[in-house]
């Protein structure tokens, strides 16, 4: 809610009152996406040290006060300090969350759980939608505008959790007693046993680094260099753009058509809903499927047509309930990012690979925020002929990169079938028992596709 109410907020006339353009609100979004990614790998490395379970409570509290502190926004400049800030604070909370829910589950279970992950970020911002409608309707209570009552109380709901979360997540499996999670815990002893081994069979790498143990340099260098992971984080830089620019402008395109503010913030509801089904839909397709490749493709197969009307339609000669209508199914697009997290976590196969990569994708897919923010310019308003154009042909892109990922991935699975069926039973017996090779370097290791 902290990082989507700005959205909100704007069809309460921010820019006016602070005398800023829809440039100036590209700019904001930038340096959000900017700090959001250079805080990253070293959140990753923090939260691998201390613990996820102490540092994203920390994170939110942190974030939480600089959230509620958006209402007293004065400037230009004051505007782009505190987007900086909340983005140097949250960056790293979702590989947070991605190292932590993987001390729990199965490489397959683990992407339906980041689906449902991040379900819950899109209900969020139907929430964030809904509750803007109230929030705003208090400008004027002690002589505050709406969209900083909108800050302060969102941003006091998220302190709250925040403190709630210290108590409520456990350090692993095996440690789930605590003050607000009862004495017993949450499992018996055999359950535990039980959880603790089906994930280390599923991942051996899990047995082999403690959830606060400290990633050397060395290590994060060499997770770093690990290109077999590359191709996903191009992806995370990509894919969402066709999506993320019209989203991002959705809320001021409706006012533009004569929506009034209140309308505005609920009628952004029904593409988030039909965007979270579509989301998790499209996450278990992957894993029922097993191409993640070919499933993680079909919103580009979704975004081009609509991207093809919104650039050949005056979207102002015509009713502005149809224009709407179609943006609602195209924002309710089915979103791929749960699976290619998973993705990414499955292909790194050890934890020093997951914590770093984790962080290095999402690092990606906030470069591609920052691109995003910037495609629709003030001088192609109102239509955005030039920026949909553009849009148009990173979709195109898109599809062309997901089917040379999936040839990339076979081409690496064929050579090393190849090269292990041409060992001996001995050999084979004699590299498990003296490799070196670690992680998704083993021979014996083959990726997902």
């Amino acid at each position: 809610m902290d990082r989507a109410n700005i959205r909100q907020a704007v069809t309460d006339n921010l820019l006016e009152e602070l005398g800023m353009t829809t440039n100036d609100y590209n700019l904001g979004n930038s340096i959000f996406a900017f700090s959001f990614l250079c805080a990253e790998v070293p959140s990753q490395l923090v939260s691998k040290w201390v613990g996820p379970d102490r540092w994203i409570p920390t994170q939110m509290v942190l974030w939480s006060i600089v959230a509620s502190s958006q209402y007293r926004i004065a400037s230009r400049t004051s505007f782009l300090v505190y987007r900086s800030l909340l983005g140097l604070l949250q960056g790293g909370f979702i590989p947070d969350v991605v190292l932590y829910l993987s001390y729990f589950y199965k490489h397959h279970e683990l992407t339906v759980r980041l689906g449902f992950f991040w379900a819950a970020i899109v209900v969020a911002d139907v929430v964030a939608a809904i509750s803007a409608y109230a929030l705003i309707h208090m400008r004027g209570i002690l002589g505050l505008s709406g969209w900083r009552w909108l800050f302060l109380v969102e941003g006091m709901v998220t302190m709250f959790l925040g403190i709630t979360s210290f108590g409520m997540m456990p350090a692993g499996p095996t440690q789930t007693s605590g003050w607000l999670r009862g004495k017993k815990g949450w499992f018996t002893p055999r359950e535990e046993t039980i959880i603790v081994n089906r994930v280390i069979r599923d991942d051996p790498s899990k047995g082999n680094m403690h959830n606060r143990e400290a990633i050397s340099f060395k290590l994060l260098w060499r997770s770093l260099m690990d290109y077999d992971l590359w191709p996903i984080y191009i992806l995370g830089l990509t894919n969402h753009i066709p999506f993320a620019t019209p989203n991002i402008y959705l809320t001021l395109s409706l006012k533009d058509l004569g929506f009034s503010t209140f309308q505005t913030n609920l009628l952004v509801v029904p593409s988030q809903l039909m965007h979270v089904t579509n989301m998790v839909i499209l996450t278990y397709l992957g894993e029922m499927l097993g191409q993640l490749a070919f499933v993680a493709a079909i919103p580009q197969v979704w975004a081009l047509p609509f991207l093809i009307w919104l650039r050949t339609v005056d979207t102002s000669a015509i009713s502005k309930w149809t224009v709407w209508g179609v943006m609602t199914v195209f924002l309710g697009n089915p979103y791929s990012h749960p699976i290619q997290v998973g993705w990414a976590s499955r292909n790194a196969n050890t934890v020093r690979s997951r914590t770093v990569g984790a962080a290095m994708y999402n690092m990606c897919v906030q470069a591609g925020g920052i691109i995003a923010a910037n495609i629709y310019r003030e001088d192609d308003a109102p239509r955005y002929v030039r920026g949909n154009s553009v849009l148009i042909g990173i979709a195109m892109l898109n599809i062309a990169l997901y089917v040379l990922t999936k040839l990339y991935y076979v081409a690496r699975n064929r050579y090393r079938e190849r090269t292990w069926n041409r060992m001996t039973e001995d050999d084979k017996l004699d590299y498990l028992a003296k490799t070196h090779d670690a992680g998704n370097k083993r021979l014996d290791f083959r990726f997902a596709s």
